[in-house]
């Protein structure tokens, strides 16, 4: 039971409805395990899980509340978040290297990709300004009125939702990153790796634009 909120098992269930469903977190986690392998992917899950935890504080202090009431800002922070999304679709777009290649563990060349794209898995999240809005507009339902401590509920519920949305993604780079070594054994992953990685990149500049043409 956590102290302030109520209906704790409805938001559970609500929560995992919610991160069930396929976003740019997940199709990020999902591209990063297809491409680079199963640890990479987890990892991105783990930064997206980071960068849900600056909504949370963020929401605590108050500042959501501004991005929601401020259209400047909201809107500052959308294309702020739409164009480093399309950056990782470029990057990815104009990435070249061996066919299939992945560094040797242990290298250095590994330590900076895993740098790189828990890092990548956290703005990816951290500069999407929806999720800030949908924190404001869902966590508040299972907060008591009349509870001693808003804040403290509200990130309880926050840590609950992010923790459920981590596993979530971590359980989907891990079926991704189990289809990449089905493939890899096969040898197929050496001829579609490139286009995986150009299909992931498409899909990130696709998602750019779309944050950028939408609507709160």
């Amino acid at each position: 039971m956590i102290p302030g909120v109520h209906d704790v098992a409805l938001f559970a269930a609500a929560a995992l409805l919610v991160n069930l469903t396929p976003g740019p977190d997940m199709l990020f986690v999902i591209g990063s395990s297809a491409v680079h392998g199963r640890r990479a992917g987890v990892l991105a899950a783990l930064g997206v899980g980071t960068g849900c935890l600056v909504h949370i504080a963020l929401a605590a202090l108050g500042l959501s509340a501004l991005l929601a009431a401020s259209a400047t800002a909201f809107a500052l922070v959308k294309w702020v978040g739409a164009a480093y999304l399309v950056w990782i679709g470029l990057s990815m777009l104009r990435a070249h290297g061996p066919r299939g290649s992945a560094p040797v563990p242990g290298t250095a060349g590994q330590a900076r990709r895993a740098s790189r794209v828990f890092w990548q898995g956290a703005l990816t999240n951290a500069l999407n300004p929806k999720v800030a809005l949908f924190f404001l507009a869902f966590l508040p339902q299972f907060i008591e009125p009349g509870a001693s401590n808003h804040t403290g509920a509200f990130v309880a519920l926050g840590l609950l939702f992010d923790a459920g949305g981590t596993l979530v993604n971590v359980a989907a780079a891990w079926l991704a990153g189990g289809l990449r070594s089905g493939l890899q054994a096969r040898g197929t992953v050496m001829r579609s790796g490139p286009w995986l990685q150009r299909g992931a990149g498409a899909l990130f500049v696709g998602l750019g634009i779309k944050l950028a043409l939408g609507t709160r």
